[in-house]
């Protein structure tokens, strides 16, 4: 079963970020009674996450904020401890786990060392996707949201340069939010295994699960449930597992699709190393 991006109910952006600030006023006020999460899924950007978190929330005995995507530890972690706890539900609702999804963790350099110091039992889960498909899928994400001016080859193309010195600005400023890093990352945020070394310099092997987007395509009800047990939470399968945000677009320009996997060859098999699993991208 497929679930199109335009079946999903939106809420228009102004009234979105009044809700959102409503939610986050009460519940910075009320962070004493709220738990930090067991597990976070850390990402990557567009290679399912919004799906399997989806799949998750389904189950009696996990909960978590009214929202995909707090970002507190990229994009957000200036707010504070009280304000991420916000975001959770109170002592007196929690049921069981209590999780979050923000898919551009696994990517932020800050990211490991400010989750290992405020949660670090938490179980961390990974998803990877081909990356030239995931580039490609994030460029069209971006045009969708009226953020990308440029043709897919001339924006793999100003990469580097939209991102020059992006990184050393968010390290030195714990507040400062870069929208080139965020939006035009196309093909720094394929590049995995430095992502998941830099995890797993601060975290054991054991907390960190890396699930293939392929699996949970292809096998969804398999993957959930390999999910929930490295989470420890009792078996639940769901009568559907739908596609989300399944948008359709033109196929890539065949050169660039081979331009891009002999520029991720090398990144692919480091990645495949550290899974101990050749995923035979192309």
């Amino acid at each position: 079963m497929r679930l199109p991006a335009e079946k999903i109910p939106t809420i228009p952006e102004p009234l979105r970020m009044v809700l959102r600030n409503a939610v986050w006023t009460y519940g910075k006020a009320t962070a004493a009674l709220r738990p930090l999460p067991d597990f976070l899924i850390i990402g990557a950007q567009k290679a399912g996450t919004t799906a399997l978190y989806a799949y998750l929330r389904q189950h009696p005995q996990i909960t978590g904020p009214s929202w995909k995507e707090v970002s507190f530890f990229d994009r957000h972690y200036a707010h504070g401890e009280a304000w991420y706890r916000g975001n959770f539900p109170n002592t007196l609702r929690a049921r069981g786990l209590v999780g979050e999804a923000s898919p551009s963790y696994l990517f932020h350099p800050l990211a490991p060392g400010r989750v290992a110091a405020m949660v670090p039992d938490a179980k961390l889960v990974a998803l990877v996707r081909n990356p030239v498909d995931r580039a490609f899928s994030h460029y069209q994400h971006e045009v969708a949201l009226d953020r990308e001016p440029l043709s897919f080859e001339d924006a793999l193309e100003a990469e580097d340069e939209r991102l020059r010195g992006e990184e050393e600005r968010m390290r030195a400023d714990p507040a400062y939010f870069s929208r080139a890093w965020w939006d035009y990352t196309y093909r720094a945020r394929g590049r995995y295994a430095e992502q998941l070394e830099r995890w797993l310099a601060v975290f054991p092997r054991e907390q960190l699960l890396i699930v293939p987007n392929e699996d949970l395509d292809a096998e969804p009800a398999q993957t959930h449930a390999l999910v929930l047990e490295f989470l420890g939470a009792p078996p639940h399968r769901l009568d559907s597992y739908p596609r989300v945000f399944d948008r359709q677009y033109e196929p890539m320009n065949a050169e660039t699709r081979a331009r891009l996997a002999a520029e991720f060859a090398g990144p692919n098999r480091r990645l495949y190393e550290l899974l101990g699993r050749n995923l035979g991208w192309e």
